[in-house]
């Protein structure tokens, strides 16, 4: 699997805690140009006008609203799209993968007890090959070597090493849509609430056997190069409301590079939150869900499952 995929929201936990997991300092962009004398100087670039894709789902007391979200974004794109507003606005609560995502004195510690094992280095369990590849991939961000991934586990390094490309390149987590709604909601005093803990979320990848944890990182090696250029296109595709493009990119490599995990990261989250909003649309009132964009996409999407158990699902 591609690590790097915007779809999980790990990536926001990672990027948030970056520097104390791994020690490795998160990449500054590259620096802007010396700006030119004021009569020489060009225009500000224009703000992206995204029209990102909405649904929503009744049930016989209840309305919620699904939105695929993409949690790292560069600034200056604007998705709060009129029907957003309005559909955040009637929504009484907010529903994200999960809560209080801003919240890195409470994952450090997660982090560092189920992706650190110092007693058992990375260049123990990884080949010559990919321990090359890593101190290359992490001299390239800006860090001394690989010796400063040395304390990780396969599958944190693999995640690391997709996360500091993102905000080398300008993706920023508190430009993206998750922190965004979950901030515009604690504003209005509208609760937030999470379909999952940080915790289960970490589990997926520490429950993972030694074996899949090394072929997965180099499976993530692999791909490095192109990881940026996928971001940019799944934005892309998602700022046009794309849905079928967001699969593709998303998704179909995922189940073609690692069955078995897309399996746990993607079919069976999606069971799992399907069952939750079940139970909330046979209640009352009105909610609005932001999860990753390539959970509503393809055909193991949380709108499948819903349909699937009989509710219709209006695009808007």
């Amino acid at each position: 699997m591609n690590f790097k995929r915007p779809a999980f929201i790990l990536v926001l936990t990672i990027a948030a805690a970056l520097s104390m997991a791994a020690q490795v300092p998160a990449p500054n962009p590259a620096p802007a140009p010396t700006p030119a004398p004021a009569q020489a100087q060009t225009p500000a670039p224009a703000i992206v006008q995204a029209n990102p894709a909405l649904w929503v789902v009744k049930g016989p007391h209840a309305t919620v609203y699904l939105f695929g979200t993409i949690h790292v974004l560069k600034p200056g794109i604007a998705w709060q799209t009129p029907k957003v507003l309005a559909a955040t606005d009637a929504s009484q609560s907010l529903i994200e993968e999960i809560a209080d995502i801003d919240d890195t004195a409470a994952m450090q510690p997660l982090i560092k007890q189920l992706g650190t094992d110092p007693d058992h280095p990375l260049s123990t369990k990884i080949s010559k090959d990919d321990l090359a590849l890593v101190d290359s991939a992490i001299k390239q961000m800006g860090a001394p070597g690989e010796s400063v991934l040395e304390p990780l586990r396969p599958w944190l390094a693999g995640l690391t090493l997709s996360v500091l490309p993102m905000l080398k390149a300008g993706y920023d987590p508190k430009s993206g849509v998750d922190m965004t709604l979950a901030a515009a909601f604690k504003t209005a005093n509208k609760p937030v609430n999470g379909l999952e803990t940080v915790e289960e979320q970490l589990h997926i990848f520490s429950d993972m056997p030694l074996a899949q944890e090394v072929e997965s990182l180099h499976i993530q090696l692999k791909n490095l190069d192109h990881s940026t250029a996928d971001l940019d296109s799944t934005v892309t595709a998602w700022e046009k409301g794309d849905v079928e493009t967001i699969a593709k990119i998303e998704n179909d490599v995922f189940i073609k590079d690692d069955p078995a995990l897309y399996q746990k990261l993607v079919v069976q989250r999606n069971k799992n939150w399907t069952e939750r909003l079940v139970k909330l649309l046979q209640g009352e009132g009105t909610t609005f869900v932001a999860v990753g964009a390539a959970h509503l996409a393809g055909p193991d999407s949380v709108l499948k499952m819903l349909e699937a158990r009989g509710f219709k699902i209006t695009t808007l």
